[in-house]
């Protein structure tokens, strides 16, 4: 293991990959974290540590990250999703609550629309899956993410890609930074490189936006007022209010909080906001 996790990594064995994931906690309710696009369980660790006292919470490592299983898969958000699904049914899991950041948001909402019943609540942490791109707009879309950072084997590109998802302090995300170059070089290139284009493909050539009215659990959402990732701003000159505003309208029940001097990361960069506003979703629901 190239990365100390400061929990116990536990593996499940699914049908088409073996899940890494973390167990922490005990409690009436089982928070489900599903990290986001080439990251890795530890993105939730502020939240678990906090958390974990009050609910079971486990944090899986995504199919082709971490320590989970690699190889030729599809790595699309039905793949992802199906995985999460057969996650749950492996482990028997009971009144769950999924929760996703950024990719992961757009799991956890193709995993319920897909499997109405596998959980309970729904926590959104700055989503990918509420913006909206037309056919021209995705191949746009496709060029504008910065895929070369993704996929360099040089610090400087992870780097680069972790620090402009902070808003105030790029410099928070530097262990995060480490432990991502560590697990990346572990990769064969080309299987690395497969994962995160076909991630990126996938998150918009399987929009959900038209189905999240499908989505009928009590659900939180959470943005960091200066996302610099959502909206794209290359390709949509609005903000990332508006873009929040319209997915949580499509979702019954869903509440919406707007979190201020905070970007993308917002789990990691306002952890304790974020788990605040999570235990009093979950309180009352």
């Amino acid at each position: 293991m190239t990365v100390a996790y400061p929990y116990k990594v536990h593996t499940a064995n699914l049908s088409h990959c073996n899940i890494a994931y973390i167990d922490e906690g005990k409690g009436p309710k089982t928070l489900l974290f599903i990290h986001g696009l080439a990251s890795y369980a530890l993105c939730w660790e502020y939240n678990i540590n906090e958390l974990k006292d009050h609910y079971r919470c486990i944090a899986i490592d995504l199919p082709g990250n971490g320590f989970s299983d690699r190889g030729d898969r599809a790595y699309t958000m039905h793949f992802f999703a199906d995985a999460v699904y057969e996650f749950i049914q492996k482990l028997e899991l009971k009144s769950v609550c999924l929760v996703g950041h950024s990719m992961g948001g757009q799991i956890a909402m193709t995993t319920l629309i897909n499997h109405p019943t596998c959980a309970d609540e729904l926590v959104l942490c700055a989503p990918a899956g509420f913006e909206v791109f037309s056919a021209l707009e995705k191949a746009l879309y496709q060029t504008s993410l910065h895929i070369s950072d993704f996929l360099s084997t040089e610090e400087q590109g992870l780097r680069h890609v972790v620090q402009n998802s902070f808003y105030r302090n790029p410099q928070q995300g530097n262990g995060m930074i480490s432990d991502l170059i560590k697990l990346m070089e572990t990769y064969p290139m080309s299987q690395y490189r497969k994962m995160v284009e076909g991630c990126i493909l996938s998150m918009v050539n399987e929009p959900i936006f038209d189905r999240l009215n499908s989505i009928s659990q009590p659900t939180l959402v959470l943005f960091g007022m200066y996302d610099a990732l959502i909206p794209n701003k290359l390709i949509h000159h609005t903000t990332t209010q508006k873009i929040a505003e319209a997915g949580v309208h499509k979702i019954s029940g869903a509440v919406l909080k707007m979190i201020p001097d905070c970007g993308h990361f917002v789990q990691w960069e306002k952890a304790g906001e974020v788990n605040k506003y999570m235990l009093n979703f979950l309180e009352t629901n």
